[in-house]
């Protein structure tokens, strides 16, 4: 069950924390959750406020209405060069786990919101794709150079020169989703995901994400160096978690299986 809508907050964006996990819920499905400038400032300060609460260890991105994202509102088209990002936070480095819970469309912008999560739960419903091609919008939301990295550039290259659609069974193939489910159901598995995930000791879950994500494309000594000084940060974790092993903990992979 997740907690009560948080009036601070404009309804076109749903910000909800049971326990551990925040969702974040673009709230626009007449206009299947495109993104104006309210919903763009107001998906931003969600994405702060989940950043500077302690108590909140994974985010939830998901869409209402059965759509994810349709991109850019090109009816408003009111956007702005802001530095955290034109719809919002694409630009903006959050130091803790983030979920996309896909049904429906995450096209355009809403592919860039997608590919700004660390990880993207699809119903079988989803369609996914540069859908901007068609009227001459440009990726400035992260997709040139995030989609690459996690499609390769070939396909990536062909994603955003085409504009073709992707369904769910392909990006799963390729590397742009990391779950499908039924449909209906991205948002129960990407809780489920985000309450496996919160259960870890999350000293090392930032370490070894930030550490990932900072050596990313990087020369491999280089990468190394950043790999060992994260490590190094939060060894006191590492000699916890190994007294706790030593003591009976764990054994056998017990309490690492994962959830679907």
């Amino acid at each position: 069950m997740i907690g009560s809508h948080d009036e601070r907050i404009p309804v076109t964006v749903g910000y909800q924390r049971d326990g551990d996990v925040v969702v974040i819920t673009i709230r626009r499905p007449e206009r299947k959750n495109a993104i104006d400038g309210a919903t763009a400032r107001a998906l931003g300060d969600c994405w702060r406020r989940f950043e500077e609460d302690d108590d909140a260890l994974v985010g939830v991105l998901t869409g209402e209405g059965g759509t994810f994202c349709a991109g850019a509102d090109l009816v408003a088209f009111d956007l702005e060069d802001h530095p955290d990002g034109f719809l919002g936070f694409t630009r903006l480095h959050i130091s803790k786990p983030t979920i996309a819970a896909v049904e429906g469309h995450a096209v355009a912008g809403g592919l860039e919101l997608a590919l700004w999560c660390d990880l993207r739960v699809a119903a079988e419903s989803a369609v996914f794709g540069c859908f901007e091609r068609r009227f001459g919008v440009p990726l400035v939301d992260g997709g040139t150079q995030r989609l690459p990295r996690m499609v390769g550039m070939g396909r990536a290259m062909e994603m955003m020169l085409t504009g073709r659609p992707v369904a769910a069974d392909e990006a799963l193939r390729i590397g742009l989703v990391n779950r499908v489910v039924p449909s209906g159901r991205s948002l129960d598995a990407a809780l489920r995901l985000a309450a496996d995930i919160a259960r870890f000791p999350q000293a090392t879950v930032r370490s070894d994400r930030a550490a990932a994500l900072e050596g990313w494309g990087r020369p491999i000594d280089d990468a190394l160096e950043i790999e060992r000084r994260h490590g190094l940060e939060v060894m006191d974790t590492a000699v916890d978690g190994a007294r706790r092993f030593a003591g009976g903990q764990g054994r056998h992979g017990e309490g690492v299986e994962p959830r679907c």
